[in-house]
């Protein structure tokens, strides 16, 4: 079993997040965190899912956004990252975070109306 695929998955990552913090500069992508990335076995595609912070309009164009610069971000990807082939990257969007924080929340009200009693 290699590790190949996680370590470049982690590589992925830290160099879109670097790409997205200071070379993309197009305004419909909003505040975007790349939570994590999915490498097939043989390296030749990257599922690259983002966090986006705001409405479902906002989340839906900085994801369309990332997609249009897909191209781009290969090309960087091909020069930082020395592979025989660079990956086929493809953004999904992440709804984890936001269905944690709905979590929290709910979890909150419910200790306020009185349900975590037992504290």
């Amino acid at each position: 079993m290699s590790f190949r695929p996680e370590r470049l998955a982690e590589a992925i990552k830290k160099e879109i997040s670097d790409l997205l913090r200071d070379e993309l500069k197009d305004p419909r992508i909003g505040f975007v965190s790349i939570t994590s990335v999915e490498v097939s076995k043989d390296l030749r595609y990257a599922a690259v899912y983002a966090s986006v912070f705001g409405e479902p309009d906002q989340q839906k164009a900085s994801i369309e956004a990332l997609q249009k610069a897909q191209g781009f971000i290969r090309g960087e990807l091909g020069g930082r990252i020395r592979l025989r082939y660079t990956p086929e990257i493809t953004f999904k969007l992440d709804h984890s975070i936001s269905h944690g924080t709905k979590i929290l929340a709910l979890i909150e009200e419910v200790k306020e109306k009185g349900g975590g009693q037992n504290e």
